[in-house]
């Protein structure tokens, strides 16, 4: 800063920054770090008050959670039992992975009124849809509809005081033309009612830049999943930190990203899934945090 006149310039493009996206010119990405349970769906149905443990225990403060239906609850709570599981183990929950064909299929707002109930009564904020089946994106207007049903969904979502996220596999980045699903999504849904949870590992196995994607889309996606690609075969995950994907210098447009929950995920082992789990924890923390 070499002069005054510096200084009232920086400080009109930050105005203008804020102006453009108050949302997230100014904020501070996320400190600390959640796991997807999905990465223990071998141990949850075997013992659910354990791996919730073991998950506190193995540092994490936050997760996200799967598999929600009115029947079967979360692993066979319902949903304030569950609640009351994670706050014993100072865990919250901010996001959960809810199935949303049903709704984006036919428009019944039955299912997707349950998950509200429940994310609310575990206190999150997001509903995150986690997959699309085969049949809702075989051509390029399937995904024009995606979108307007996911604006559906949000309002839906926001007038519960939640928001919709979506979470994204390599299918989304399937040309059309000059297009893909993923960039129709997002410029086909309102930022102000639909996040995208970025699947990091994902997005780096299509051939893509996720830095390239937060800066066309900046403030879109304060949800990421951050799962390792392995050296060898880059169709499996490793511990994060030890495979080829570079979080540090992702991390360093974590506010360009919008970046609030950072989420673990590992969906093979090759060591015990909790020593496994902690030692990605350990990293982040460390080193990427």
């Amino acid at each position: 800063m070499n002069s005054r006149r510096d200084f009232i310039k920086l400080a009109g493009l930050a105005a203008a920054g804020a102006a453009i996206a108050p949302s997230f010119a100014f904020a501070a990405p996320a400190k600390i770090v959640g796991l997807q349970l999905y990465s223990l769906r071998e141990e949850l149905p075997k013992d659910l008050k354990g791996t919730i443990a073991n998950v506190a225990k193995a540092g994490y403060k936050e997760v996200e959670t799967y598999g929600y239906s009115v029947k079967d609850g979360y692993w066979g709570l319902d949903a304030k039992a569950f609640k009351a599981l994670l706050t014993a183990n100072g865990l919250t929950a901010p996001s959960g992975h809810y199935g949303m064909d049903k709704f984006i299929s036919t428009g019944d707002q039955e299912e997707l009124k349950s998950y509200i109930e429940a994310a609310n009564i575990l206190g999150s904020s997001h509903i995150t849809v986690p997959y699309l089946g085969d049949n809702l994106r075989k051509a390029e207007g399937d995904w024009k509809n995606v979108a307007d049903k996911l604006n559906e969904a949000a309002v839906l979502c926001k007038a519960a005081g939640l928001k919709l996220g979506y979470h994204n596999h390599n299918f989304e980045f399937i040309k059309y033309g000059e297009t893909t699903g993923y960039e129709i999504m997002l410029k086909g849904t309102d930022p102000n009612l639909v996040d995208f949870e970025m699947d990091i590992y994902w997005v780096v196995r299509s051939g893509n830049d996720p830095v390239k994607l937060f800066t066309e889309f900046p403030g879109r996606f304060p949800m990421w999943h951050v799962k390792d690609m392995d050296k060898v075969d880059n169709t499996i995950n490793t511990e994060v930190g030890t495979g080829t994907i570079d979080f540090k210098t992702l991390y360093k447009s974590a506010k360009l990203a919008g970046l609030k929950h950072l989420i673990v995920e590992q969906e093979n082992f090759s060591m015990d899934p909790y020593k496994s789990i902690k030692q990605s924890a350990d990293y982040v923390k460390k080193s990427i945090l």
